[in-house]
């Protein structure tokens, strides 16, 4: 009989934990040049930071499955008791009132509601025989789950979040078998929404909207920082104009290069082939965490897991659409490289989760860790 003895070491996803070591050493990197060549105050922090969560999602990776399944319910009423509590003693920060000042950090409970609903979808679709999925009993629930939270953070007023949150809920939905009618209903009722709220919304949602329509109606306005941010990218060429020779925010032409806007500098001073690694990066990340999805043997891991990849997609897409200008600014930051810890909080959140779900599969499929005779 031969034995084969599980080791933690090589139990990890080294593929995926090498994407994240590299993206994330980008971001340093870069902090570290939008600093004008200095640790401090972003590069640093940014690296404990990830030390920090990373070493969370490792934890979280050994976490056996029924956690998460107990968890799920529970964790999402937190999560919307936290965004309420935001609500009323809230700090506000760029114009939204989406964090809580907790004295040794500042949290954005918003943030916390994404894996959570995602967890909560996965656990209902989990308990719901599929052959229900399409009726209304099946239906209306998840509604209104992402619809309380969503809701409450367009409150605060903080859009991109809740975009976030409401697309992370549609691909839940979707992945466990919705009707495609529903959600050709729903982006039509969306469609027809946007007047209303550029009406009767926040002004700084209309001003987003024209600004994106035509950011030469106000180039030293609201239309300054996408103007020149397609100025930081377009000058950037190939190859870029070299590290820490970027001039868009060393010479602070760039607001927010450092959080919103950093993939600018990465494009300016790496190029498109800079830009074009770091893209290729998360796709292949989000590639790993399908193929865990694809994996799973269970309903509840395969709704989980697909969502939890895609979010992280979402996250990607919706900062490099802003940030080229072929979306409205609506604060999404580039995840892991983006200085902040919130966006962090919610990847590693859902990496944990994603590889203690890819453990899961090594130990009940066919894996090398597993006991063979």
């Amino acid at each position: 009989m031969l034995s084969i003895v599980p080791r933690p070491i090589a139990d990890l996803p080294w593929r995926a934990i090498t994407l994240l070591l590299l993206i994330a050493g980008l971001g340093v990197i870069v902090l570290y040049s939008a600093a004008g060549g200095n640790a401090s105050p972003w590069a640093l922090s940014h690296a404990i930071r990830f030390s920090v969560l990373f070493t969370v999602a490792l934890v979280m990776s050994r976490l056996p499955l029924s956690w998460y399944r107990h968890l799920a319910f529970p964790a999402y009423g937190v999560a919307i008791i936290m965004v309420l509590l935001t609500e009323l003693v809230g700090h506000v920060a760029g114009g939204a009132q989406s964090w809580l000042d907790l004295g040794i950090i500042r949290l954005q409970p918003s943030e916390l509601a994404k894996p959570a609903l995602v967890l909560a979808l996965a656990r209902f679709y989990e308990l719901v025989p599929p052959s229900e999925v399409r009726k209304l009993g099946g239906i209306w629930p998840p509604v209104i789950m992402i619809l309380v939270p969503t809701g409450l953070v367009i409150l605060q007023p903080d859009l991109g979040t809740a975009i976030t949150i409401l697309a992370s809920g549609a691909v839940a939905m979707f992945l466990a078998g919705t009707p495609i009618r529903l959600f050709a209903i729903g982006g039509l009722a969306g469609v027809v929404s946007v007047p209303l709220l550029l009406i009767y919304g926040f002004d700084h949602w209309r001003n987003r909207a024209m600004t994106f329509l035509d950011p030469a109606s106000d180039p030293l306005g609201a239309g300054y920082h996408i103007t020149q941010s397609k100025i930081a990218i377009g000058s950037g060429g190939i190859f870029g104009k070299g590290f820490l020779n970027g001039t868009q925010v060393h010479l602070n032409y760039l607001p927010e290069g450092h959080t919103d806007f950093v993939f600018a500098l990465i494009a300016e001073e790496f190029g498109l082939a800079g830009g074009l690694f770091l893209i290729v990066g998360f796709i292949l990340l989000t590639w790993w965490g399908l193929g865990v999805a694809l994996a799973a043997t269970e309903r509840f891991q395969r709704i989980a897991a697909a969502t939890l990849a895609t979010t992280v997609f979402i996250y990607v897409a919706i900062n490099l659409l802003m940030v080229m200008g072929l979306a409205p600014v609506i604060g999404i930051p580039l995840p892991l490289i983006s200085h902040g810890g919130s966006s962090m909080m919610t990847v590693m959140i859902c990496m944990g989760m994603l590889m203690a779900i890819d453990r899961n599969n090594r130990q009940s499929g066919s894996s090398a860790g597993r006991v063979v005779s």
